[in-house]
């Protein structure tokens, strides 16, 4: 985040979701609480180097790496926070001061601090352990909150595809030798990652959502989310339908295998050194698009995820629950976790990194591979858009293509001045292959209609909706 906006939270004081701790040369002891008590309600900022009445005192630059250390291993220990919760500290320097910044998103769970459940409210944080009625209405929260947390009673473990448990034992294995998932049997990696859980209030007790969608077979996902689908088209050429598609349907371990499949056998790879490590940038945008395609989904609502390929970009939209509106900045945003556990479980196993990198690494990538910067876009449908070529080679690739049309019309001068005398009244792609008496229509399309289109010879009646089935095109020569 931005310094002028760190600045402005911190000179706004404390309230429910800011906490300022003074940390000078360690850790205050409650600073758990807070976190917990965050994690609980509604997610919050939580300033380390910064007195109760907002003075920016500053951490000790001696003390400040054995602070960092401390905060993120303790958050890892279930003796301090249960379940763990992963966060990310960034350093920050303000007026020559060093300060820490976390930034606490709301959880899907409840969460533990040495065995006391705290929340917050505006005085700060409040144990409320031992008050059934406030401890079973933040459950209730919770599992309204997130449809991840439904829990789906009669589903059977072997339901689930148990070769996958097999996979991510040996996925955390190789990572860790220590992971306690390594040597844990099916329903403990459930338990463990909050998928199998017990409602406080029914005492109804299962496999969630989130496990479903994880380890759950083809069958029995679209039983509990019928209308559960993504949509991987290559669109190119065959502008009115596609090139190449996958209709994916299956969990989320495999279609996040399928989409970057399909990402590798349409998208040339670049390769860079990165220290003197050589790595894949197309691989490092598309692993992380295609994740937060797959994790901040609203799952709920029935509108399919997609990921198009287009000419000069990819474009993906997924069902979102909004916290905001309008087009992301990655230097001042804070990323919200719409499915946590899934997203948990996704780092777990090395395929995603902290909240809100996904976001910040393809603006880097990007920049890389295409010299382009990308868009996110928050609403009820969530967008991401990836060029795949900058203004400048698009502006070279409009000026060529304009100089293929005219050789191309040039050299069958004829032809192609009868056909746009003849869509002077918008004419169907139909109606211009069979005025041009061509019977492939693949030829068709690339060697005449597409030339023309990107030259700007003919245009689109409908330029919006480019695969439109009442398309038209015409021209004004």
């Amino acid at each position: 985040m931005k310094i002028e906006n760190l600045k402005k939270i911190i000179s706004e004081g404390e309230s429910i979701t800011v906490e300022f701790k003074k940390s000078k040369n360690k850790l205050n002891k409650d600073v758990y609480e807070s976190v917990s008590a965050f994690l609980n309600r509604y997610g919050g900022k939580l300033f380390l180097g910064v007195n109760d009445s907002g003075e920016i005192t500053g951490i000790n630059s001696e003390a400040v790496e054995q602070i960092k250390k401390d905060f993120v291993t303790s958050l890892n220990n279930p003796n301090t926070l249960n379940p763990t919760f992963y966060l990310a500290v960034e350093e920050v320097k303000i007026d020559g001061k060093v300060i820490l910044y976390i930034n606490v998103p709301e959880s899907s769970q409840v969460h533990r601090c040495k065995g006391k459940i705290f929340d917050r409210n505006e005085d700060g944080d409040f144990d409320i352990t031992n008050n059934t009625n406030l401890v079973s209405s933040l459950y209730m929260r919770k599992q309204s909150t997130y449809t991840e947390n439904r829990i789906f009673p009669y589903a059977e473990m072997d339901e689930l595809e148990d070769e996958l448990f097999t996979r991510v034992r040996k996925i955390v294995g190789n990572m860790r030798s220590d992971h306690p998932w390594s040597s844990m049997d099916n329903i403990d990696i459930l338990k463990s990652s909050g998928m199998y859980l017990k409602d406080q209030i029914t005492g109804e007790q299962g496999i969630t959502l989130a496990g479903i969608l994880i380890f759950g077979s083809e069958l029995m996902i679209q039983t509990v989310l019928p209308h559960y689908r993504t949509d991987a088209i290559l669109r190119r050429e065959n502008l009115d339908r596609y090139d190449d598609r996958d209709d994916i349907r299956v969990n989320l371990i495999r279609s996040y295998e399928r989409l970057m499949q399909f990402i590798s056998k349409h998208l040339n790879d670049k390769f860079y050194l990165e220290g003197t490590q050589r790595l894949s940038i197309r691989d490092k945008i598309f692993r992380e698009a295609i994740t937060n395609l797959l994790i901040h989904r609203e799952f709920s609502n029935p509108f399919p995820a997609k990921m198009i390929i287009e000419i000069n970009r990819v474009y993906i939209e997924n069902g979102n629950k909004p916290h905001g509106n309008g087009i992301i900045d990655p230097e001042d945003f804070s990323p919200y976790p719409k499915n946590p556990k899934i997203a948990k479980f996704f780092k777990e196993i090395g395929w995603v990194d902290e909240l809100g990198s996904g976001v910040r690494n393809i603006f880097k990538y990007n920049k890389i591979y295409s010299g382009a910067d990308p868009k996110f876009i928050e609403g009820d449908v969530f967008k991401t858009i990836i060029p795949l070529t900058n203004q400048d080679t698009n502006q070279d690739t409009n000026q060529d293509t304009n100089q293929d049309t005219n050789q191309d019309t040039n050299q069958d001068g004829v032809a192609i001045k009868r056909l746009l005398e003849f869509c002077r009244t918008p004419r169907t792609r139909e109606e211009m292959q069979k005025f041009m008496k061509l019977n492939n229509r693949g030829y068709f399309r690339t060697k005449i209609l597409n030339p023309l289109v990107n030259g700007g010879l003919l245009k689109m009646t409908l330029p919006d909706k480019p695969t439109s089935k009442y398309q038209k095109y015409y021209s004004n020569k």
